[in-house]
């Protein structure tokens, strides 16, 4: 039977300091937990190093991405499950017992995962098939059902399974890489599983903030941008992901015409990110690495 002893926490961080106080909370009763700091710069190493005494902490130099901080990790872990945990997500000890029972029920299951909600109660749409499989409809799961992706926010990976289909392909620095891991779990026909009951609040957008908001707002852009044509050179073909490049680069450039007018900084700095991505991409920077 599956127990709390049964999984490894892992969590990214990167200037999120902010987020450590409520996840420390969150993950008292955890024994095995792993958190990679992503070269942070706001003071997060230490506070995790204060509030999380029973964490192991990694601590790279730079920014290295998700997926392939999430590599890090999950090479070391030696329990049969790993939970990935952004670090802006809280688990209650009722979700937790929601998702290890599903465990328990689908041994063979490869992911399986919480409905994520907001801190206003809110459904996230968290889950869904693949768009070109079954157009989703919203979050309306009323139990544990097989799906084609969830969101890396927050997934129970099962160790055995993943280690046979590979972890997170680090070309994807950023955005899109929990989509394409389970579009490689959806292609080995093993099962992702959606546990509706078990729920799990995501204050969506709040891992990162440090010292320059608009520069991580900037990165968020680009690095969507980027990963976007990453993921439809990987599964479509070159020929549309150029076609895909172009339109959304003129699209892009006819929003900052309003944008500039009427200015937010904010969304501006995004939309700066994401133009500079889409205009910077080149098929030619894609190679494989850590990948099936």
């Amino acid at each position: 039977m599956l127990s709390i002893d049964s999984v490894t926490v892992i969590s990214v961080t990167h200037n999120s300091e902010h987020c450590i106080d409520a996840l420390a909370k969150s993950l008292s009763a955890f024994i095995h937990i792993v958190i990679v700091d992503n070269g942070s710069t706001d003071g997060c190493a230490e506070k995790i190093m204060r509030s999380l005494p029973q964490a192991h902490l990694i601590q790279n130099q730079r920014n290295l991405g998700f997926g392939a901080a999430n590599n890090l990790a999950l090479d070391q872990v030696a329990t049969p499950y790993a939970l990935l945990l952004n670090p802006d997500c809280i688990v209650t000890p009722d979700a937790l017992e929601q998702l290890l029972k599903a465990g328990n029920d689908y041994p063979h299951a490869a992911i399986i995962a919480p409905q994520l909600i907001r801190s206003s109660g809110l459904l996230e749409i968290s889950y869904r098939w693949p768009t070109n499989t079954w157009r989703p409809t919203g979050p309306n799961a009323s139990g544990a059902c097989c799906v084609g992706f969830v969101s890396g926010a927050a997934m129970l990976l099962n160790m055995a399974v993943m280690r046979e289909i590979g972890f997170f392909d680090e070309r994807f620095f950023l955005y899109y890489e929990d989509e394409d891991l389970c579009q490689r779990i959806f292609a080995s026909k093993r099962q992702i599983i959606v546990v509706p009951e078990s729920r799990f609040t995501h204050l969506a957008r709040g891992s990162v903030r440090g010292k320059h908001p608009l520069k991580a707002e900037f990165f968020r852009g680009y690095h969507h941008a980027q990963s976007k044509l990453i993921f439809q050179h990987k599964y479509f073909s070159d020929a549309i992901a150029e076609r895909l490049r172009w339109r959304t680069l003129g699209l892009a450039l006819l929003t900052l015409i309003p944008r500039l007018l009427l200015p937010q900084p904010k969304y501006l700095a995004r939309l700066a990110g994401r133009i500079t991505g889409l205009a910077r991409f080149s098929a030619t920077q894609i190679s494989p690495r850590n990948v099936e």
